[in-house]
């Protein structure tokens, strides 16, 4: 449901997961740039525009929305459900009368799961003048971020599979990234499982995970986790789901591998049936809806496995707005799922745009007037799909590595009879956790 291969099944050589595995570390926060663009700025009118040739003033809100597209390369990541959900979002919104009256122009952008691919959208953005990058995915945020701060371009509720996500001054991300699943991860098996093994790449990005999970393991009065890494690139992990077991005793084996965790499951449940009732356990990005239908629905090797997200479960009634809007405007789209976090990712941040640009009424809709007023303490209500969202000083985690987090919620779920069901209601609150997370593992 986030990343996904051509024709992925569980056994399959898999590749870099969606959250960029082996991706250089944080960079550090950066300083503020002079030179946003002026607001109320005339904006083009989208992709077959003439060059030069703009709308009338405040009549048209153009923004972008850039994901990896299609690829005949078995190591890309493919997104095309980001940018599909992003057209369907400006056809439903328009036939509702608009943002505040006006029009929405989603113009997009193949991002190629590439550094280059990644800079060419940007450019291409700040080419056209848009509003915002709104609802993205990129792996690729050391290209991307640093054209959008040089214009001004606020970058709203990217997947958060780069590190400049919750780094960046232009960036306003709606949820907690990797880094709150990992750590609602802990606290979610903290109240089940005495012993846990984490299974995670053996990379510099994977080298952080076993702190976060061991701070939500911590709150729970659990011991750290075992840590199992494993290779980025194998077709099986018969070795490391050996070692995530025998280290588990009778606990659970967490693995978050990105698109390899399917392949890992499938080694680890091809074990001796000798685990004494070992659970396994994993998060939203490494683990889907989609890949279980895939791999079995209810007869599934997840079956009973514990599962951390950043939303409500795809059947819950907060989205069935979004349900609506793709029966009516890409119902045979097949490309958008409703149940991949990446297109939930892309609804909650138009939900942010379309309440920003509504807050700024007959004002200007460029994309410094955006800017202002999602850092003047604009409240975004997503009907509950998240906790209402703010973007002060005060609302962020401030931490050196995630300063720009503002949703330090996750949701905790579990599978039964193949489906992704809630555990437990509402929202859970892993801000703390994020703070503390250095001092757990050292």
């Amino acid at each position: 449901m986030t990343g996904r291969r051509r024709a992925p099944h569980l056994g399959s050589p898999a590749s870099s997961g969606p959250f960029g595995f082996g991706a250089p570390g944080p960079r550090g926060t950066r300083r503020l740039l002079v030179g946003a663009a002026a607001a109320g700025a005339l904006l083009l009118s989208g992709c077959g525009a003439l060059p030069g040739a703009a709308a009338d003033s405040g009549s048209t809100v153009t923004v972008m929305t850039w994901a990896p597209g299609a690829s005949d390369d078995a190591d890309s990541v493919t997104m095309a459900g980001v940018t599909a959900i992003a057209s369907t979002y400006a056809k439903w919104v328009n036939a509702r009368g608009g943002l505040g009256g006006h029009e929405l122009k989603v113009l997009t952008c193949d991002e190629e799961d590439s550094l280059a691919g990644a800079e060419k959208c940007a450019r291409e953005a700040v080419d056209r003048d848009v509003t915002a990058v709104v609802g993205s995915y990129s792996r690729h945020g050391q290209t991307f971020m640093a054209p959008l701060e040089a214009a001004g371009i606020p970058y709203i509720g990217g997947y958060g599979a780069s590190d400049e996500e919750f780094q960046s001054f232009v960036s306003y991300p709606v949820n907690g990234g990797q880094a709150a699943l990992l750590a609602g991860n802990g606290r979610q098996l903290a109240g089940s499982c005495a012993t846990v093994s984490l299974v995670r790449p053996d990379s510099i990005a994977g080298d952080s995970m076993a702190a976060l999970l061991d701070a939500g393991l911590a709150l729970g009065h659990r011991h750290a986790a075992v840590d199992v890494a494993a290779p980025e690139s194998a077709t099986s992990y018969d070795s490391e789901a050996a070692k995530a077991l025998h280290a588990a005793d009778d606990g659970c084996v967490t693995a978050v591998l990105g698109d390899r965790t399917g392949t890992f499951f499938d080694s680890f449940r091809r074990l001796p049936a000798d685990d004494g009732g070992v659970r396994i356990s994993s998060v939203l990005g490494s683990v889907s809806q989609p890949l279980i239908d895939s791999t079995g629905g209810r007869g599934s090797p997840f079956e009973g496995a514990y599962v951390t997200g950043w939303y409500p479960v795809s059947s819950d009634a907060r989205w069935n707005e979004m349900r609506e809007a793709i029966r009516a405007y890409a119902f045979e789209d097949d490309s958008i799922d409703p149940a991949d976090s990446a297109v939930q990712t892309t609804w909650v941040a138009y939900t942010v745009l379309t309440a920003a640009v509504e807050a700024l009424g007959d004002g200007g809709t460029g994309a410094s007037a955006v800017t202002s007023v999602l850092n003047h303490g604009l409240k975004v209500d997503t009907g509950g799909l998240t906790p209402e969202l703010r973007w002060r000083y005060q609302d962020m985690l401030g931490s050196a590595a995630y300063p720009r987090i503002v949703n330090g919620t996750v949701t905790f779920q579990v599978v039964r009879g193949g489906r992704l069901v809630s555990q437990k209601k509402g929202f859970t609150d892993v801000t703390e956790t994020l703070s503390d997370a250095k001092a757990v593992r050292g």
